[in-house]
């Protein structure tokens, strides 16, 4: 008899097939039993009738547990009122497991409770839902960078300088000298696209930022490419094109989980080309009609990106920030040299920053002065200074941080169910 998995069910109907998997849930009307069983990829509603299988397979049924693990055998039917579509007519049973009583019910349980059984919690239908999409999310990432010829390249975890600022820094023992979690693969892949031309790596990085807002995470997973002879109006047009695809993808492939979810769907399909851009100047008078005084010069919080992002219903370009907020590498507007010629996008529905890029200076001297002004050690950073002695071209990347478009794309409220094990300010475990 075949095994097959639940997502594949409906290449099966009308034949016995055998299930391995868990139970999720469970009801009796005497003579009949509805067993509910997951196998990880989806669920399916198993019927057993008393009168149609050997007792003994009947009455082990009753010692189920939930999350018991087993293996069933039936003949699969299509049923339009059962949670996939089919149903399964239980025709033998075999427990691997009788669980322990689970400790999530479909009671409410804290966060707390819930983040010190995210082990457990991944099985609950969205929590599921929620994997599933950022899955989706990152196929879609990789054929979307694969199909325009960029090259994957990996970036090191362990790097000897910041990227992002030292305030954020992770550091650790390395050997006889010190090493730090990767802020991010950027300066990295810019070595890369001078090889390359086109390229893009995917990984987990690190911010030790003291925050406990729904938007901060200590460890998450960044999409970055670089491109090399690419200015910032190639660099937007180019995040335009990849959030689009990845909606897309999403909306066709992981609809069901969406609905699950719960998700506005209608706010997914307006995310089309092409997206509003506005300069920082403009993004403070938004706020200034919206009554919210900021100087110019100050850099925008998560408040004021969600009042910003509120007058658009697709995703908002925010471009040219003044150059003393943003990073060292941004290269200044020749024309106006106090704002850089980078851009954040800010997604709709409050979920504000998603992505952060830009086009990076590609003068010798004149990242010779930003390193100094930053007071970073130049012997750290000679090899990124080489880049500019040796073939210096204009170049642009941009990188998105996983966590956050998955949060957006499911609306979900906190980044901490974006990924499998988050860790926060105040969770190492599990």
């Amino acid at each position: 008899m075949e095994r097959v998995y639940l997502n594949k069910i409906g290449e099966h109907v009308g034949k016995e097939v055998e299930i391995k998997g868990w139970l999720y849930n469970k009801r009796s009307s005497g003579r009949i039993q509805f067993l509910i069983i997951r196998d990880g990829t989806d669920l399916i509603q198993g019927v057993l009738v008393r009168d149609e299988v050997p007792t003994e397979v009947f009455e082990a049924a009753k010692t189920l547990t939930q999350e018991s693990s087993l293996i069933v055998r039936g003949v699969v039917h299509e049923d339009e009122r059962s949670v996939s579509g089919y149903e399964m007519t239980i025709t033998d049973l075999e427990i691997v497991q009788i669980a322990e009583e689970y400790p999530i019910t479909p009671k409410e349980h804290g966060v707390d409770f819930l983040l010190d059984r995210r082990h457990l919690w991944l099985r609950s239908q969205k929590q599921h839902a929620v994997m599933l999409v950022r899955n989706e999310i990152i196929k879609a990432s990789r054929r979307f960078f694969d199909d325009r010829d960029f090259i994957l390249m990996d970036a090191p975890i362990l790097t000897p300088a910041a990227c992002e600022g030292t305030t954020t820094l992770f550091e650790t023992d390395y050997f006889e000298e010190k090493a730090y979690l990767s802020q991010s693969g950027q300066l990295y892949m810019e070595a890369a696209a001078m090889a390359f031309g086109k390229v893009y790596c995917f990984g987990p990085t690190f911010r030790a930022e003291k925050s406990k807002t729904r938007r901060h995470l200590m460890e998450f997973w960044m999409i970055e490419p670089e491109v090399a002879f690419a200015d910032m109006e190639d660099n937007m047009q180019l995040q335009e094109d990849y959030v689009c695809y990845i909606v897309q993808q999403v909306l066709q492939n992981r609809r069901k989980e969406l609905e699950i979810l719960e998700r506005d769907i209608s706010k997914l399909e307006a995310v089309v080309a092409p997206f509003p851009r506005i300069s920082y100047d403009e993004a403070l008078e938004i706020l200034r009609k919206n009554g919210v005084e900021k100087e110019w010069g100050e850099d925008l919080g998560g408040g004021d990106e969600t009042i910003i992002a509120n007058q658009f219903d697709r995703p908002v370009f925010v471009h040219r920030y003044p150059t003393e907020i943003k990073a060292f590498y941004m290269k200044p507007d020749p024309e106006r040299p106090e704002v850089v010629l980078g851009s954040d996008l800010l997604a709709p529905e409050g979920y504000g920053e998603i992505i952060g890029g830009g086009e990076r200076i590609s003068d010798p001297e004149l990242i010779m002065q930003r390193l100094r002004e930053h007071n970073l050690p130049e012997e750290d950073y000679a090899w990124y200074l080489d880049l500019r002695r040796y073939g210096t071209v204009p170049h642009s990347g941009f990188g998105m941080g996983l966590e956050r478009a998955v949060s957006w794309i499911c609306g979900l409220s906190h980044l901490r169910e974006a990924i499998p094990f988050p860790r926060l300010i105040n969770r190492l475990y599990p």
